[in-house]
C-alpha cells in the first residue's frame, strides 16, 4: 500500500514537472515614448505646425508692442512739455494699452495650446491604438512604455521595438493624404481662374 501510494505521489509530481515545461514564453517588448515622439513625422509636423503658428501671430503681437515701447518713450520725453494734466490722461491710457497687451500674450499662448493639445491628444490617442493593433498582429502579451512618462523600470535593449513602431508609424503617415494640402492647392486654382 505504502508502495502504490508513492507511485502515486511520484506519478503525480513527473505529470506536473511535464505540464511546466509546456508554459508558453510570454512575448514581450518596449516602446521609448520620447524616442517614438521626437521621431514620428507626424508628431514632428505638427510641432512645427504650431512652432510657425505661434511666430507668426508673435509678430503680430511684438509689433504693437513695438509700437507701445515707442509710444511710451514718447510719452516721457512730452509729458513735461504738455502738462500733469496731459501726462495724466495720456499715462493713463499707455497704462490701459500696456494692459491689454499683456492680456493679449495671454490669450495667445492660451489659444495656441489649446489647439495644440487637441490635437496631440489626438495623436497620441492614434498612436496608442496602433502599438495596440502592431502588439495583437505580431503576438505581443505586452508592450511597455519607458521614456518620459515610464512603465517599466528595467527592459533589456533586446526588447526595443521603438525603431519598428516609428518606422510603421511614418510610413503609415506618408501613405496617408493629407488634408492641408488639397485645400491649398484648390485655393490657387481658384485665385488662377479669377
Amino acid at each position: 500500500m505504502k508502495k502504490a501510494f508513492v507511485i502515486i505521489a511520484l506519478s503525480v509530481f513527473a505529470v506536473s514537472c511535464n505540464k511546466t515545461a509546456e508554459v508558453k514564453e510570454v512575448k514581450t517588448a518596449y516602446v521609448d515614448t520620447s524616442v517614438l515622439m521626437k521621431e514620428y513625422t507626424e508628431a514632428k509636423d505638427l510641432e512645427a505646425k504650431y512652432k510657425a503658428q505661434a511666430e507668426e501671430k508673435g509678430r503680430q503681437l511684438q509689433a504693437e508692442i513695438s509700437r507701445f515701447k515707442q509710444d511710451a518713450a514718447n510719452f516721457q520725453s512730452q509729458a513735461q512739455a504738455n502738462g500733469q494734466a496731459w501726462a495724466q490722461q495720456r499715462g493713463a491710457e499707455l497704462q490701459k494699452r500696456e494692459q491689454q497687451l499683456g492680456y493679449a500674450q495671454q490669450a495667445l499662448a492660451q489659444q495656441l495650446q489649446q489647439e495644440s493639445g487637441v490635437e496631440m491628444d489626438s495623436l497620441v490617442s492614434g498612436v496608442k491604438k496602433f502599438i495596440k493593433d502592431y502588439g495583437k498582429k505580431n503576438g505581443y502579451a505586452y508592450i511597455y512604455g519607458t521614456g518620459d512618462a515610464a512603465s517599466v523600470l528595467y527592459a533589456e535593449d533586446k526588447y526595443d521595438i521603438t525603431k519598428d513602431i516609428i518606422k510603421e508609424l511614418n510610413d503609415k503617415y506618408k501613405a496617408t493624404p493629407k488634408a492641408d494640402a488639397k485645400p491649398a492647392a484648390e485655393t490657387k486654382e481658384g485665385e488662377a481662374k479669377k
